[in-house]
């Protein structure tokens, strides 16, 4: 299955900034971003619907802003005020449709952020 194309990790500061990017297009139901880290499990970080309608973990609110361009070609994730136990492997997604499951969803190939002193 083709990979959806994202970018943007690396290695920040506690209270830095990155600014995550992927690839969508067609029809959907969300998209977003889901984050692992090592011996951890896979978790939603934040996702947008086809209407706008944006949400995110508890963790991760009044920090990450999720949003699509005009033309919902691109999504992009604001990260701000960065803590240590955001560093993770981010994997972008879609999904299709709500009935579309988990292991249904289309991936991006994962963008390692580590937000270290």
């Amino acid at each position: 299955q083709v990979q959806l194309a994202e970018s943007g990790g690396g290695l920040v500061q506690p209270g830095g900034s990155l600014r995550l990017t992927c690839s969508v297009s067609g029809a959907l139901y969300s998209t977003g971003w889901y984050r692992q880290a090592p011996g951890k499990e896979r978790e939603l970080v934040a996702a947008i619907t086809r209407n706008g309608f944006a949400n995110y973990a508890n963790s991760v609110k009044g920090r990450f802003n999720i949003d699509r361009d005009n033309a919902e070609k691109t999504v992009y994730l604001e990260m701000n005020s960065l803590k240590p136990e955001d560093t993770g492997v981010y994997y972008c997604f879609i999904r299709r449709t709500f009935m579309t499951s988990l292991n249904e969803y289309e991936w991006g190939q994962g963008t390692q952020v580590t937000v270290s002193s």
